[in-house]
């Protein structure tokens, strides 16, 4: 009882920090449309928020096409399977026990 209830809230707290980093993704992408002012305390988070796993990305595989960044489109395809794997998952052995 005690331990179905821990991986529960486990995968609730990793279902709302993989919801909120989409948020973030999804923020900074649109506010790049915008060219925002880099110095912006805001942007400059965003910015140290998505860029390090924006360069992962693009050091493994390219995700630029006909001049479009592709990779906030990847990062949140990649966090929704996680969201929908992991999560369910979690729940799923959090039922079982």
């Amino acid at each position: 009882m005690i331990f179905s209830t821990l991986i529960e809230a486990i995968a609730q707290i990793l279902h709302m920090i993989l919801n909120l980093y989409m948020w973030v993704i999804i923020i900074a992408a649109l506010i790049s449309w915008v060219r925002p002012d880099p110095y912006n305390p805001i942007v400059q988070i965003l910015s140290r928020l998505t860029e390090p796993l924006y360069y992962q990305l693009r050091r493994r595989i390219p995700t630029v096409f006909s001049g479009i960044d592709l990779a906030p489109l990847i990062v949140i395809i990649a966090l929704q399977f996680l969201d929908l794997f992991l999560v369910k998952l979690l729940f799923g052995l959090a039922r079982s026990l």
